[in-house]
């Protein structure tokens, strides 16, 4: 090989290799600090493009999940109100019962004014829950939980076209008194029948709450999945990162003393000269 002056190929080299180690070493220290794999588009494109799709579901189903808990919240609270109101039917059944009999020598006025005063209460729980013809549940509702293939199965749609007959008049017993001893019977046959709606609304209620957990069972593991899946694709792995940086420590002193030795080896020129 010959020895020039002009051109140091050797310096050259080095000082090429050395930029690339220079460079390695900043990413490396960019994806330890940072965390990520991949911090920009040219890290890895198609790599970010399957990843941010994942993001994106992800986003969707927290969303979704928040959805879901907001439904289950709002239907537990229908359940309690329906508890409570199939409890004061009980106790309408109670009176009806006592005054159907002619063993109550009683003031029948008595069980008739709370006979009446309960049905009141039933019609102000129901309007305070939303459960009357004109309240929010008087359809059926629909909870976008997110993670379905199309859109459509993105949606939970939850069955509550009874949950609107919870007052004294949907269950047939507004009319109703406890003025005397047929009154009273009547009145025991119209609550064994609102016992029975009532259990049909539980039902729905109590099916929609079912379902709704399910959907948010598996949207709770399908969010998991996923971004375990994003994951696997975006974030760094410290362990090899750790790893990476000795190396490129390692290569960039070793470029630096090559280089130097390099710049160096043209001074074996005077040499010659002085001979």
């Amino acid at each position: 090989m010959a020895i020039s002056v002009q051109t140091n190929t050797g310096s050259l080299l080095a000082l090429d290799n050395l930029r690339m180690n220079t460079d390695f070493q900043s990413r490396t220290i960019q994806r330890l600090t940072s965390g990520y794999r991949i911090n920009a588009s040219g890290d890895d494109a198609a790599g970010l493009a399957v990843a941010n799709s994942y993001r994106t579901v992800v986003a969707e189903l927290n969303q979704g999940i928040r959805n879901a808990n907001d439904g289950l919240s709002q239907l537990q609270i229908v359940d309690g109100g329906l508890n409570n109101i199939s409890k004061m039917v009980d106790r309408l059944r109670t009176l009806a019962t006592q005054a159907a009999s002619d063993t109550f020598v009683g003031d029948m006025s008595s069980l008739n004014d709370e006979f009446n005063a309960i049905k009141t209460e039933i019609d102000r729980q129901a309007a305070n829950i939303g459960l009357t013809p004109e309240g929010p549940n008087a359809r059926s509702s629909e909870v976008y939980v997110g993670g379905g293939n199309i859109q459509a199965n993105s949606i939970v749609t939850l069955d509550l076209t009874d949950t609107s007959v919870v007052d004294a008049t949907g269950l047939g017993i507004n009319g109703d008194n406890l003025t005397n001893k047929a009154a009273a019977k009547a009145a025991l046959t119209h609550l064994t029948n609102a016992t029975t709606t009532l259990g049909v609304i539980q039902g729905q209620v109590g099916s929609s709450q079912n379902k709704l957990q399910y959907a948010l069972n598996l949207a709770s593991s399908q969010a998991t999945n996923i971004a375990a899946a994003d994951s696997r694709i975006r974030d760094a792995d410290i362990a090899a990162e750790a790893s990476n940086l000795t190396k490129a420590q390692v290569l960039q002193q070793s470029s630096m003393a090559a280089l130097a030795q390099a710049n160096s080896a043209p001074q074996s020129i005077l040499t010659l000269l002085r001979q």
